[in-house]
């Protein structure tokens, strides 16, 4: 980790590389996002650039692109139940842009961003989808949580042609053109979590549960393919609405059926009831009898919850905001400056941080801002210090990464307790 004076000269040293044409050594210092935000903001140099390139050459599509500016859209639920979970997202998505108009912006342009609120209703996802692509004319989108939202925006970016950056983990069985998911899909959390379970806690027994929607209901389909195809048994399955706080009938079941664990894809603000309901039923999550296991409970959602109602829960996760590496020092001392001491980083919010910057990495290899060519320029682009670690556009527009599991403290904060050696490929559509 480089202190302050050596990574202000290394920032010297890549103006200096940029003035001689070393575009290899100025541009290792740039790939690393947060080291050079940091510098830009305390002051300790000003960048070269070169001129920017001529709009009419990087913007062939009739985008909302100036000599000086880019538009693009933030689209997340501001308001209603989904907020809790995606006002992270937002928080980050303006930090990276942020970061990257101090580095110089996107191709020599200013990046301005048009927010609109989701408002935790899938339509309203479309309708807002479809403005920010035929009036505002924005070069990418950056937002969604519940795959609900994704699928109402899906046909409208496929319709027009926009591009989304897509933050949330999700079931799978997807690919779209219009659409890169800088979250995990289901191969790379479910399995991984439910073989990491069986293998260090001998679970046998599992109950699913879920809000009821496609995301929840098709991973715990994927999840109880797998439990069984292990030789284990799924012994109960429940959903409830978006918004439900009432969950004593199914605490009851569960603790009459006494699984070994209870798989929860809880979303959204129901959380906040069910931990609750869940400590007030008695059920202690520290004793593991049973272990809970969710894919869908981050920092974010913790605040909410209060970090004493699921002490002892595990996470399987990609990203946790104690992961010590010095990438991710920097971007949590970044995100605090930004908004406060007391804000919390979780998985879906790290990964809403990667969109603007693959954007960024995306529309410059292409030399364009041209949805098609950034298509095209997307497969192989890498952050190699991302805040979770390297991660990878791959072919299939989904990022290889590696799967994190974590146990819920009293403070809100996850501990680390297992990270997969290898980044795993990602694999919406699995044959098994």
């Amino acid at each position: 980790m480089l202190n302050q004076q050596q990574a202000a000269d290394a920032g010297q040293g890549a103006i200096r590389a940029a003035y001689r044409g070393d575009k290899s050594r100025a541009g290792r210092f740039w790939r690393t996002p947060l080291l050079a935000a940091a510098l830009l903001a305390a002051g300790h140099f000003t960048p070269v650039f070169a001129a920017p390139p001529a709009t009419a050459a990087v913007n062939t599509s009739g985008l909302a692109v100036t000599d000086s500016t880019v538009k693009v859209g933030i689209l997340h639920s501001s308001t209603g139940t989904m907020a809790i979970s995606e006002t992270g997202s937002i928080q980050a998505e303006k930090l990276a842009i942020d970061q990257i108009n101090q580095s110089g912006g996107v191709l020599g342009r200013k990046i301005d961003f048009i927010q609109e609120d989701g408002a935790s209703d899938w339509p309203t996802f479309a309708e807002k989808a479809k403005k920010l692509l035929v009036s505002d004319k924005v070069a990418a989108i950056f937002g969604g949580w519940t795959s609900a939202s994704r699928k109402a925006m899906l046909p409208v970016l496929e319709q027009y042609n926009g591009m989304l950056y897509y933050p949330t983990f999700y079931e799978g069985l997807e690919q779209s053109p219009n659409v890169i998911y800088t979250g995990q899909e289901a191969t790379q959390q479910i399995i991984t979590g439910i073989d990491w379970l069986v293998k260090n806690k001998h679970a046998k027994t599992f109950y699913l549960l879920g809000s009821d929607y496609i995301w929840p209901r098709t991973a715990n389909k994927i999840a109880r393919h797998h439990i069984e195809k292990l030789g284990l048994k799924v012994i109960g399955e429940d959903y409830y609405p978006l918004g439900n706080t009432q969950f004593n009938s199914v605490i009851n079941k569960i603790k009459l059926k006494k699984p070994d664990v209870i798989y929860a894809i809880v979303v959204g603000g129901s959380n906040v009831a069910f931990y609750k309901q869940l400590k007030a039923a008695g059920i202690d999550m520290t004793k593991e009898k049973p272990l809970l296991m969710t894919i869908s409970v981050t920092e974010d959602e913790i605040r909410g919850i209060g970090g004493e109602n699921i002490v002892g829960a595990y996470a399987a996760m990609k990203y946790f905001q104690s992961m010590d590496n010095p990438a991710n020092k920097a971007f949590v001392a970044a995100f605090k400056q930004r908004w406060g001491n007391d804000i919390v980083i979780g998985d879906v919010t790290q990964a809403a941080y990667l969109g603007p910057w693959l954007w960024k990495a995306a529309v410059e290899k292409a030399g364009s801002f041209d949805i098609d060519k950034v298509r095209a320029a997307s497969p192989g682009i890498e952050m190699k210090n991302a805040p979770e670690g390297y991660v990878r556009i791959h072919e299939n527009h989904h990022l290889w990464s590696k799967t994190v599991i974590g146990r819920a403290r009293a403070d809100g904060q996850y501990d680390v307790i297992y990270q997969t050696p290898n980044l795993i490929e990602p694999n919406p559509f699995p044959k098994d």
